[in-house]
């Protein structure tokens, strides 16, 4: 089964509605895998996704509510296929977390998103409701793309998000 993890900086706003949006494609689409989310800071650690995370997931049928904050762990480089970024610090930082022996692809979410390889999920923190409604539209771009690309049969599956 195809494991994915999530990561943004403090895992309150776009990695949990990466999440949320994946676990939700995939259910719909009767595909089954591990999805989790982490930060690369434990600022939050221990907390939901910020208030305007959960009402944009809710708006859009997915309840993220349960959702708690975490810090990546080395652990999560063995454990998980892809580790994914939001952002291309926050891939950076996973790239000078990564122990020798990880077997995870990194990468950016938007790599998996025709016409968006390289761009970074933008972060609604310090903005307006809208700009967590953008987040929602970028991750669910990338949820569908991720359960495309993984719904085609091959013995590589576990190699394929996105690139």
């Amino acid at each position: 089964m195809p494991s994915l993890l999530f990561v943004c900086l403090d895992n309150i706003c776009r990695s949990p509605l990466a999440e949320g949006a994946l676990r939700a494609e995939a259910a719909r689409r009767g595909l089954a895998l591990t999805v989790d989310s982490a930060g690369t800071g434990d600022w939050h650690a221990g907390e939901a996704p910020d208030w305007r995370a959960q009402a944009t997931a809710r708006r859009h049928g997915v309840d993220v509510s349960g959702l708690r904050a975490r810090q990546v762990t080395s652990d999560d480089f063995r454990r998980f296929d892809h580790v994914i970024a939001m952002d291309h610090e926050n891939l950076a930082d996973l790239r000078a977390l990564a122990p020798a022996d990880a077997t995870a692809r990194l990468s950016l979410l938007l790599d998996c998103v025709p016409g968006r390889a390289g761009q970074a999920v933008a972060d609604p923190w310090f903005g307006d409701q809208a700009g967590f409604e953008t987040t929602w539209t970028d991750v669910s771009a990338a949820a569908r793309a991720i359960v495309d690309a993984l719904a085609i049969p091959s013995d590589t599956a576990a190699g394929r998000p996105c690139n």
